[in-house]
């Protein structure tokens, strides 16, 4: 392969990656993405398989692509800026904001160049060639590893994962309480990847058709199924409270009193329509609410005065550390002891990750984070009891993480209970595309999720990842409607992310069997040798 077909191969790689970013920024056009990564998967096929192109080369490829994927993902940065509530001018918050976008692209850019070379690993090997009907099924199994990979460590963030651009459309949505997102990523690579084969080679051209085909008509069909059927059991009337004070006024101490009007009222609206459950958002008290006595009398009194529940998002303080809780108030005012501790911080807005170096080479970072001392992750889903109504807890961050959802479930939760911030986001897309992972993990488990953010989006969503009530960014209001507990999870729930080592199993073994087949031929080869 020359030169400029290589380039060119790149450009088809690079341009896949950017139309299906697109998707997931807007996902009223996620059906394109059965088609948009097509391009990418032609590029793949000819620019990986070719024996001339090393693997290193293959990784920088890979890397460029991720990278630019990554870097459309994340265009809201931009809408962070200024950043003057966390004490910074307009210079230092063009470097955060560009820090941000540039770096965490690339975070997830060096492990995404990986997908790419361990394709040109196997491609590169006999079995390959002799089966070329795996060319699909490899780098759809690859590219999930990656996206489960995004889950692990601090530099992991889980926002880009394909199966977040299927969430307006239900019946495909459905699909991941079967094997979890990854199971309907991989799908959407897979399909992509047969029509490229087909855009590749009349030769198999029915054959991939048939199964890409087989594919989007089985996910559609079991969609369609579990939408029809009805959702059993009594419901329970829940609120969410969207007081709308951002970041700018949150920290201030002299908004104190308007934090408490307007949660005050907007939960009093809320009971009045019958709400049994109300839920503030991620820290709606920004104080330590177990050391504040004149806070928990107004808590207290609110919650015996409306006759709620009250789950109160604030922040809890012993000499374990301080921690972004969400408290349980019951309807004759106690407090219970036992708390919600958020268990997935956000690096530099609530933590810092590897403190000495970071604080050494990019001390500005550093001081992001508008809290004196790190605060501290919770270690477990500590469920509510509210009516005999198990209620798990998700803070912000938790909910784009499977697991910790799929923690709650497993320990018996019928409801999700997440209060997140998202004033930082103010009205891009972020706010949306965060709101996007609640539905996820709605569907996961068969829970519905009541989402309550400080300045949107709050939602209620329901088992199925419809969305019952929505209020937009920037809007001062609260949300109360009737939500039917899940029961008895899902196959999900059971099996958790099996597909993923599955996916990581099947190549694996494919690396394996090539070697051991390239090994076998070498021998023959030499004993025919006279």
């Amino acid at each position: 392969m020359t030169v400029s077909e290589q380039r060119r191969s790149l450009l088809l790689m690079l341009l896949g990656g950017l139309l299906t970013a697109l998707t997931l920024v807007l996902p009223q056009i996620g059906f394109l993405q059965w088609f948009t990564m097509i391009p990418m998967l032609l590029g793949v096929y000819r620019l990986l398989e070719d024996r001339g192109v090393s693997l290193r080369k293959a990784y920088g490829y890979g890397f460029l692509t991720v990278y630019a994927y990554y870097l459309v993902i994340y265009h809201w940065f931009f809408q962070l800026y200024p950043l003057d509530f966390a004490g910074l001018d307009n210079a230092a918050s063009v470097g955060v904001v560009l820090a941000g976008w540039l770096g965490l692209s690339l975070l997830q850019a060096i492990p995404g160049g990986l997908v790419f070379l361990l394709y040109r690993l196997l491609a590169g090997r006999g079995i390959y060639e002799r089966a070329p009907m795996l060319r699909p099924f490899v780098f759809a199994a690859l590219w999930t590893v990656f996206e489960w990979s995004s889950t692990l460590g601090w530099t992991g963030v889980p926002w880009g994962r394909l199966a977040l651009g299927q969430v307006e459309c239900l019946p495909i949505l459905q699909n991941v309480s079967l094997l979890g997102s990854y199971f309907v990523s991989f799908m959407i690579l897979l399909v992509n990847g047969l029509l490229a084969c087909i855009l590749l080679s009349r030769k198999r051209a029915l054959l991939c058709g048939i199964t890409a085909g087989a594919c989007v008509f089985s996910m559609l069909l079991f969609g369609g199924i579990r939408m029809a059927l009805p959702e059993d059991g009594e419901t329970v009337s829940v609120a969410v409270i969207q007081g709308n004070i951002d970041s700018h006024e949150k920290w201030d101490s002299s908004t104190g009193e308007r934090i408490r009007e307007v949660h005050a009222r907007l939960t009093r609206q809320a009971a009045a329509e019958g709400a049994e459950i109300v839920v503030w958002a991620e820290t709606a008290i920004p104080y330590a609410l177990n050391q504040s006595d004149s806070y928990t009398r107004y808590v207290s009194d609110l919650a015996r005065e409306c006759g709620v529940t009250l789950l109160v998002g604030a922040i809890y303080r012993d000499e374990g550390g301080e921690y972004n809780a969400i408290y349980q108030v019951d309807p004759d005012g106690s407090i219970r002891e036992s708390f919600y501790a958020k268990r997935h911080l956000v690096p530099f807005g609530e933590y810092v990750p590897m403190r000495g170096v970071i604080t050494a080479l990019l001390p500005f970072l550093a001081n992001i984070s508008m809290l004196e001392d790190d605060l501290t992750p919770g270690t477990d889903s500590n469920l509510f009891s509210v009516n005999g109504t198990e209620v798990g807890g998700l803070v912000c961050f938790d909910s784009i993480y499977e697991v910790l959802a799929l923690d709650a479930a497993r320990d018996g939760a019928k409801l999700i209970a997440l209060g997140t911030n998202d004033s930082w986001f103010r009205d891009s897309a972020a706010v949306y595309m965060h709101m996007a992972q609640a539905r996820l993990r709605a569907v996961e488990n068969g829970l519905p999720v009541a989402r309550a953010a400080n300045t949107g989006v709050s939602a209620l969503i329901t088992a199925k990842g419809e969305l019952v009530e929505l209020l937009p960014p920037l809007e001062e209001g609260y949300l109360a409607g009737s939500l039917t507990p899940g029961g008895g999870g899902t196959l999900y729930t059971a099996v958790g992310n099996l597909f993923v080592y599955l996916c990581l199993a099947f190549y694996l073994l494919l690396l394996l069997l090539s070697f051991l087949w390239e090994r076998n031929g070498k021998r023959l080869d030499a004993q025919d040798q006279p």
